[in-house]
C-alpha cells in the first residue's frame, strides 16, 4: 500500500533553525533524525531516497512529514507523551518517605526496615495505597537502603 507523497517546503527561517538545531547543543537522537528528514524532504528528495540516505523506515519519514504539515515545526521535533501508568506519588510524598526514613525508629527497634516504614506510612493519611516496593524504589533512587 503506497501513501501519497507529502511535499515539504520549509521557510527560510525554519531551514536556518533546523541547521542551527543540528549544530548546537544536546539533542535527542529522534529529534536529530526528524530534523534531518525535514531538511532532506525540503531539498526535494522523495521518501524512498530519504529512507536510503538516513537508513530510516519509510513509515517514520511519512509520519514526520505528516506531523510537520499538520502541527508545525516545533511539535514535529518534540516527543509526544507516551502512555503509561501515571506517577502515584508527587515529589512532596517522596520527600515525606525519605524524611520518615531519616527519623529515629520506633521504640524497641534498632533501625527502620522497609516493612516497618511501609506500615508507619500507611497509618498516615497520604499513603493509603503505599506498598513495600514503592518505598524501596523511592529510597533506592535517593541512595538509601534499609535492607
Amino acid at each position: 500500500m503506497s501513501r501519497k507523497e507529502i511535499r515539504i517546503n520549509l521557510k527560510r527561517s525554519e531551514k536556518t533553525f533546523l541547521k542551527d538545531f543540528l549544530k548546537k547543543g544536546d539533542k535527542k537522537a529522534r529529534a536529530i533524525a526528524r530534523a534531518n528528514i525535514l531538511l532532506l524532504a525540503d531539498k526535494g528528495m522523495n521518501t524512498e531516497k530519504i529512507s536510503e540516505t538516513t537508513n530510516t523506515h519509510r513509515q517514520r519519514i511519512w509520519r514526520t512529514k505528516k506531523r510537520y504539515v499538520e502541527e508545525g515545526l516545533d511539535k514535529t521535533l518534540k516527543e509526544k507523551p507516551r502512555p503509561g501508568q501515571p506517577l502515584k506519588y508527587a515529589e512532596k510524598h517522596k520527600a515525606e518517605i525519605i524524611a520518615c526514613a531519616c527519623t529515629n525508629p520506633p521504640k524497641g527497634r534498632k533501625r527502620w526496615t522497609i516493612q516497618l516504614l511501609t506500615g508507619t506510612l500507611k497509618k498516615k493519611g497520604n499513603f493509603k495505597t503505599v506498598n513495600r516496593e514503592s518505598v524501596r524504589l523511592v529510597l533506592k533512587k535517593r541512595g538509601q537502603s534499609l535492607g
